[in-house]
């Protein structure tokens, strides 16, 4: 068993059978459920959620859970544009998706040692509260992100059933969404490039010299790009608006809170942060 969680490659087909399981059992549940469209796929999710959870349970690592965030908002748009006609809000959607999620995925794949390897974040919280650990994994690792993620995803899912056709916000929202996975894209191969390097310390080069989570305003403009393209054909579906302030203020209240907490254990890391920007790869003055 040691041989197969060392090896990358195993532990990626593993995962990749996870996620089979967990797809298509969640797919049937969508499709067979007797409620509104927005509560099966919200059943289903969390279906799908729970298998992945088992599994993680299994192997002892709460990483299993990790690609699920970019899995997921792929599978939803993909399924539900299959069932619509496709229309040219539909059809930048699934560029601004697609593009996002197949890029972070593959940011995961890259960095993911095995299912030897497990977040760091998830090791300090299992240290931390011992026998609240499978509840605090379940909720917190597990069930919370995928909520969030389907509230980011739901606006998305609103317009592919409506037929609407792009318009000027549409192109917008598209934009905002292809530049935060370009940004993100930048900010990750700069970062791995240091790391390569056999440097630790704290990246003073690229987007980093500028801000300490430029990988983090990536992924927080991404749904409001996914906001902005509903509203622009939905407007009165505003409220849907409310998956891209969830997102928002996870970053805000958890991950990045628990990057500066780590990171300020590295030499230098006080005049870092006085000379950089939270999110905002500009420079300070």
């Amino acid at each position: 068993m040691d041989k197969i969680r060392n090896s990358k490659p195993l532990s990626i087909l593993i995962i990749a059978c996870i996620y089979s399981l967990a797809g298509i059992a969640g797919v049937l549940l969508c499709l067979f459920l007797p409620f509104v469209f927005w509560l099966n796929l919200l059943i289903a999710d969390v279906a799908a959620t729970i298998i992945v959870f088992v599994f993680s349970i299994l192997f002892d690592n709460a990483s299993v859970y990790d690609p699920y965030w970019s899995v997921q908002p792929i599978v939803i748009i993909v399924g539900f544009a299959s069932n619509y006609k496709i229309t040219s809000a539909t059809v930048l959607l699934l560029i601004s998706i697609i593009y996002w999620g197949i890029r972070l995925t593959g940011n995961w794949a890259y960095v993911f040692g095995g299912l030897n390897h497990e977040d760091w974040r998830y090791i300090k919280l299992k240290k931390e509260n011992g026998k609240l650990y499978p509840l605090i994994n379940f909720a917190g690792i597990h069930m919370m992100p995928t909520l969030i993620v389907y509230a980011c995803t739901l606006p998305a899912v609103f317009v592919t059933r409506g037929e609407f056709r792009a318009n000027i916000g549409s192109f917008i929202g598209m934009i905002i969404c292809t530049g935060a996975a370009t940004l993100q894209l930048a900010a990750d191969t700069q970062m791995h490039r240091y790391r390569k390097s056999g440097q630790h310390g704290l990246i003073r080069t690229g987007l980093w010299k500028y801000a300490r989570h430029p990988n983090y305003l990536g992924e927080i403009l991404m749904w409001w790009g996914i906001a902005v393209q509903m509203i622009s054909v939905m407007p009165i579906r505003w409220w849907l608006i409310t998956g891209a302030a969830a997102n928002t203020l996870l970053f805000f209240t958890v991950s990045i809170p628990l990057a500066d907490k780590r990171q300020s254990a590295k030499p230098g890391y006080a005049e870092y942060k006085a000379e950089t920007r939270s999110l905002l790869p500009v420079p300070k003055g």
